[in-house]
């Protein structure tokens, strides 16, 4: 009887059966139950209130003026984030793959900013531009680019600005890391050939390295759009979601509804938006790349 099974394909889905089993407990149950909180009335500041009221919380979200503030500012903080991170990550790559003279200490400089944890790097840029004491507004007035301390988080006009940028520098490695690979797996024949035809280093870089990157670079943008939109713990410890709700994002909002008000059914109908407006981006961008015609 086991001989004749192992000949079948039902073989393969019983040894995939535990697997499956794991996969469904861990993802598949908690993500459910999560969604189904959405459509429940649940505040842990009334816990025998749990009543199903469908798409009240969905109702709710397009009549909160907050949501869409958020939902704005989640777009400049991901795309500006992600926008200067690449460009970072590039420049840094191609400077690594050339090995230079001590390459091997500047490639551990250049990480450096992705080994600290967010907290770390959050709280060490908060006391740099802080406006009393931060060390940056001191150099930027030397400079005479400023005429005072300037209060960088506390201004609606400069707040997400100086989030994005202490953001860029705290990720722009996790790019660097992974081009740097793809950069490790372009023959180096290609670029000898190009050179010999009369091809520059930026002609090099357009019709060789950005198209051998590209399955690296879309993964990489992908991954990183899933991490900013789901961390929301450098924003928490920089501005928490202000001034006003000048840095607010859909997941700081979702966090501080949930721990903050205790309003898990609002905050989970927020998560449950964030994970659409995801899994659409995610399809959209490698449709729009072309990388599952290659």
């Amino acid at each position: 009887m086991l001989s004749e099974l192992s000949e079948t394909r039902y073989w393969i889905y019983l040894l995939l059966l535990p697997s499956l089993v794991l996969i469904l407990l861990v993802i598949a149950y908690p993500t459910l139950y999560g969604m189904a909180i959405s459509f429940r009335e649940m505040r842990l500041t009334r816990p025998g209130l749990a009543n199903w009221v469908g798409f009240k919380h969905y109702v709710a979200m397009v009549q909160d003026p907050v949501f869409w503030i958020a939902l704005k500012n989640t777009a400049i903080w991901v795309t500006a984030a992600v926008v200067l991170e690449l460009a970072l990550g590039l420049i840094a790559a191609t400077a690594l793959n050339r090995n230079l003279p001590g390459s091997k200490i500047y490639a551990v400089l250049i990480l450096l900013p992705y080994f600290l944890p967010n907290v770390v790097a959050g709280h060490m840029w908060a006391l740099m531009l802080d406006p009393r004491l931060g060390v940056l507004n001191d150099i930027l007035m030397r400079m005479g680019l400023l005429d005072g301390y300037k209060a960088w988080f506390a201004d609606p006009n400069t707040a997400l600005a100086a989030t994005i940028f202490v953001e860029a520098w705290h990720g722009f490695p996790f790019f660097a890391l992974l081009l740097l690979a793809g950069l490790k797996g372009i023959p180096e024949d290609l670029y000898k050939a190009a050179s010999v035809d009369g091809a520059g280093f930026l002609s090099q870089f357009r019709l060789i390295t950005v198209p051998m990157l590209k399955s690296v670079i879309a993964a990489a943008v992908v991954l990183r759009v899933i991490s900013l939109v789901n961390s929301p713990d450098l924003l928490l410890i920089l501005t928490g979601g202000g001034p006003g709700d000048a840095t607010q994002v859909l997941s700081l909002y979702a966090f501080q509804t949930a721990y903050k008000d205790f309003n898990f059914g609002y905050a989970s109908a927020l998560s449950v938006v964030m994970f659409v407006i995801l899994m659409v981006f995610a399809y959209a961008y490698i449709r729009l790349s072309k990388i599952t015609q290659e």
